[in-house]
């Protein structure tokens, strides 16, 4: 048995400097900047979010811009396989830490390991 929901709507951002960008949704979705460098490499910017919503994450990436989603999980290889059942495809696995994956849609969104301390609302069990 394993956990899993939706944790993060992740903004990839073609850009040299993803403070423009940042400032742009902040203001467009009403959340303030929790961080401008989240991990100190320039690459990963927040907006604050409620317990109860998605994270929402900006990521400077060299692909194009686009949306994609995170799904947090207690077991990562248990929930890739379980997506994978479904038709989904494993594109990557990324530092050992989480799954890039394809949906049958041809949708990019990645498996990753639990983001907050709680899962809280919105949880979902698989057996």
């Amino acid at each position: 048995m394993h956990h899993s929901r939706l944790c993060t709507l992740v903004l990839d951002c073609k850009v040299d400097d993803l403070e423009e960008s940042a400032r742009f949704w902040s203001a467009a979705l009403g959340k303030p900047i929790a961080s401008l460098d989240q991990d100190g490499d320039g690459r990963y910017a927040e907006l604050e979010t409620g317990p109860d919503e998605p994270i929402i994450l900006l990521q400077r990436v060299e692909h194009d811009s686009r949306v994609h989603l995170d799904i947090e999980t207690d077991d990562v290889d248990a929930e890739m396989r379980r997506l994978e059942a479904l038709g989904a495809k494993p594109v990557a696995f990324k530092h050992g830490r989480w799954w890039v994956m394809e949906a049958p849609s041809g949708h990019r969104y990645c498996v990753v390991r639990r983001q907050r301390k709680a899962f809280g609302p919105h949880l979902n069990r698989w057996d």
